[in-house]
C-alpha cells in the first residue's frame, strides 16, 4: 500500500520501490500500524553502484508487493542529508532491513549484507516477516476452535511444513479481527471435518456458529484479503498523513554529507542502530581423517556437506555457508538438535572424491548433499541458488525422512575404527562439538544410485 510519499531521482513513480523522504520515515516506516517487514535502500543518483542495483531492488520490490514495503531514500537531496546521517549511513547503496520492534514505533533496523541480488533480497525480507500463524494438528483443532468461540477464525490447509510470507502477511494484515491457522493434509480428521477436497485450500469460519465458507479464487495476496475482508477491513498499512501548516513550518537546514553525528534543529532524535552480532558459520574440514571421523563412517548418522569451490569466498559459496548458518542458529536459538553442517573445502582429499563418485558436476560450483553412512544413503539439494527458505525446506524435508534418497558408494564409507586411527587431535583449536540429530528408521529402502528421481 503506497501511503503518498514523494517521488525520488532514480526510481520512477511507477517503480514498484516505495520514494520516500526524511519526513515520511517517522510515519510510513517508524510509526507504521503495519507490523511486517521494510527494506529501504539509500541512495545517491550519480552512484554508479546504486545503478546498477536498480533492476534488481526493483524486482524484489515486485516480488514482495503485498508482502513487504521496499522502499528508496535518495541521500543526495539536501532535505534527506540529515535524516541519512541520522541513519548511519556512510556509503552507496545501504540496504537496511526495518522491522517491527518490541514497542510501537520503536522497529530494529539491520544492515543487509547479502547478495545485491533479487532473489537474495526478497529471502533475506521474507526471513525476517514475524510469524502469528498458529499451527493446527487434529489434537489441538477443537481446543483453536473453542479459543474465542464465536470470534471469526480462518484455516488455510496445505502440503507444506513451513509457512508462507504470504499467511505470515495476511495473519499480520487481520491480527487482532481473524484469528489465523496452518493444518497440513495429512491431519485426516480436520480433512474430512471441513470437506478438504484439494490443497491449498482455505476456508473461513465467520463465527456466532454460521456455517465456514471455503475460498474459491487464487491463492494470491490481494484476492485473499478481500475474501477475509467479507469479516472486516485489514489493519490499515500507515496512519494518516496530518495535514501540513505551511505557515508555520520551519525551513529544513541541509548538511554537506551524509555524517552519523548530524544534527538540526527539529530534527528526530538519531535512531541508535544496535551492533550487529558476529555472523554465525560453519565448521570447515580441510582433513580427510577428520571429515570421515564425524560423517563418513559406518556408524555416522545424518550430516549436510556443502562441497565448496576453489573460490570459498565466491558470493554462491557465501550464500550458501551463510544460510546453513542461519538455519543451524535458528534451531540452536529454540534449544532443538539438528545434524551437523559442514563445509568441504577444495584442499580436502574426500572432496574430488565425493563429487567423482556421486557424479555431482565440476569443482568450481557449490555442491550442497545430506549424506548418512550407517544407513548408506545420500541425497542432493536440487536448487541452484542458496537462499536460507530453500536450503531449510529441504533440511526440512530431510529430518521428516520425506523424498528419496540414493545409495551411498561403500568406497565413500570407512569404518569408525579406522576413522579414529587416521584423525589427527588439532594442535590449535579446540574439537567441534556438534549435537547430531537421529533420523527415525524409515521403510523404504534407498534406491540404487544408477537411478535417478525427482526430488520433492
Amino acid at each position: 500500500m503506497l501511503c503518498g510519499v514523494h517521488a525520488g531521482s532514480l526510481y520512477s513513480k511507477n517503480s514498484a520501490v516505495t520514494q520516500i523522504t526524511g519526513l515520511d520515515y517517522d510515519r510510513v516506516i517508524a510509526k507504521s500500524n503495519y507490523t511486517s517487514v521494510r527494506s529501504s535502500s539509500f541512495y545517491a543518483p550519480w552512484c554508479g553502484h546504486c545503478q546498477n542495483l536498480k533492476p534488481a531492488y526493483e524486482s524484489a520490490a515486485k516480488s514482495l508487493a503485498g508482502i513487504a514495503k521496499v522502499a528508496a531514500v535518495n541521500c543526495d537531496d539536501e532535505a534527506n542529508k540529515p535524516f541519512c546521517g541520522q541513519m548511519g549511513v556512510q556509503g552507496f547503496p545501504t540496504l537496511k532491513i526495518i522491522r517491527p520492534g518490541k514497542k510501537p514505533g520503536k522497529p530494529t533496523i539491520e544492515d543487509y549484507q547479502g547478495p545485491r541480488q533479487a532473489k537474495a533480497i526478497v529471502d533475506a525480507v521474507k526471513d525476517k516477516i514475524p510469524n502469528k500463524v498458529k499451527r493446527i494438528t487434529d489434537k489441538n483443532l477443537d481446543e483453536w476452535l473453542e479459543e474465542d468461540k464465536d470470534s471469526p477464525k480462518a484455516i488455510l490447509f496445505s502440503d507444506k511444513g513451513l509457512t508462507s510470507a504470504t499467511l505470515k502477511t495476511l495473519a499480520i494484515d487481520f491480527a487482532g479481527l481473524i484469528s489465523i491457522a496452518q493444518i497440513r493434509n495429512k491431519e485426516k480428521a480436520a480433512v474430512e471435518r471441513f470437506g478438504v477436497e484439494k490443497v491449498p485450500t482455505l476456508i473461513l469460519l465467520p463465527g456466532d456458529s454460521k456455517d465456514p465458507i471455503t475460498y474459491e479464487g487464487e491463492m494470491k495476496k490481494e484476492a485473499m484479503v478481500e475474501f477475509l475482508s467479507q469479516i472486516a477491513p485489514p489493519n490499515p498499512d500507515c496512519p494518516p498523513e496530518k495535514p501540513k501548516n505551511r505557515r508555520h513550518q520551519k525551513p529544513v537546514v541541509p548538511t554537506e554529507s551524509p555524517d552519523p553525528n548530524v544534527k538540526v534543529e527539529d530534527a528526530a532524535e538519531p535512531i541508535i542502530i544496535p551492533e550487529e552480532e558476529p555472523k554465525p558459520t560453519i565448521p570447515i574440514i580441510d582433513k580427510s581423517s577428520e571429515l570421515q571421523a564425524l560423517c563418513l563412517n559406518d556408524r555416522s548418522t545424518t550430516c549436510i556437506l556443502a562441497i565448496l569451490p576453489k573460490d570459498e569466498s565466491s558470493e554462491v559459496a557465501t550464500s550458501a555457508i551463510a544460510s546453513l548458518a542461519s538455519i543451524h542458529k535458528k534451531h540452536d536459538a529454540r534449544a532443538g538438535h539438528l545434524f551437523p553442517f559442514i563445509g568441504v573445502p577444495a584442499p580436502n582429499p574426500l572432496a574430488s572424491q565425493i563429487l567423482s563418485e556421486l557424479k555431482l558436476g565440476t569443482e568450481n560450483e557449490v555442491h550442497l548433499i545430506a549424506t548418512n553412512a550407517k544407513r548408506g544413503w545420500w541425497k542432493k539439494y536440487p536448487g541452484q541458488t542458496f537462499g536460507t527458505i530453500e536450503v531449510e525446506q529441504w533440511v526440512d524435508a530431510i529430518r521428516m525422512s520425506e523424498g528419496k534418497k540414493e545409495n551411498l558408494p561403500n568406497s565413500l564409507v570407512t569404518s569408525q575404527e579406522k576413522a579414529e586411527a587416521k584423525e589427527e587431535k588439532p594442535t590449535e583449536q579446540e574439537p567441534l562439538k556438534i549435537v547430531v540429530e537421529e533420523i527415525p528408521d524409515e521403510q523404504e529402502t534407498p534406491e540404487p544410485s544408477e537411478q535417478k528421481h525427482d526430488e520433492l
